[in-house]
């Protein structure tokens, strides 16, 4: 929840900069973020920053490399390059500073993009696997994904977890294991779609269409 949060204001105070032609080094900045959707820096140089920056056995790990997406950037920012000048225009004369703009005019507009990619983001921080695995040595910090795989490869365990050994467990099909895996792990994000249904619909084609 936390993840998905900061990823949501880190996407969408960026995608709002870069919105405004006003912005100084603005055309450097989406060149950069372009960049990044195009060529990944491999496996290597990000395990090293992230463990010179700390965060090793941390949850910051799991949040921090992948706070935001360029890609989500660029359409965000299709989206707020289709709401009208006017309305930031009014809120200055009002007394509105930029921070308020985006606060209490743009926010409110946005539903359905902020919906939509705080989906995308909350599936991808729920799958967490590779990363944990990479960056997490301590066994308490594991995402769900980990322990669900342990479960399927220790019959002997439950949830993953050593210590917790118990002969009716070790008596269960491999099949009705890993289905009760797959439901486990899909069950809480199809809860939380209906929600975002009304919403979704509409953010998923963000920035596609220009008035």
């Amino acid at each position: 929840m936390a993840g998905t949060l900061a990823s949501l204001a880190a996407t969408s105070t960026l995608s709002y900069g870069l919105s405004r032609k006003r912005l100084k080094g603005r055309r450097m900045l989406l060149l950069l973020i372009l960049l990044t959707t195009l060529f990944n820096p491999g496996i290597i140089p990000g395990y090293l920053v992230v463990k010179e920056l700390g965060m090793i056995n941390s949850i910051n790990a799991l949040i921090i490399p992948v706070l935001t997406n360029g890609w989500y950037v660029l359409l965000m920012k299709g989206f707020f390059d289709s709401i009208p000048a006017s309305l930031e225009e009014a809120a200055r004369i009002d007394g509105c500073n930029d921070i308020a703009v985006w606060s209490r005019v743009i926010l409110p507009l946005s539903l359905p993009s902020l919906a939509a990619f705080g989906l995308f983001y909350a599936v991808g921080y729920w799958n967490t696997f590779f990363n944990a695995v990479l960056f997490i040595n301590n066994h308490d910090k594991w995402p769900l994904q980990i322990l669900l795989q342990n479960l399927l490869i220790d019959s002997s365990t439950a949830m993953g977890v050593s210590g917790l050994a118990d002969q009716g467990l070790q008596n269960i099909p491999p099949e009705t294991k890993k289905m009760a895996a797959v439901v486990i792990s899909t069950v809480p994000i199809l809860l939380v779609y209906p929600f975002l249904q009304k919403h979704f619909a509409k953010g998923a084609m963000v920035g596609s269409v220009k008035e």
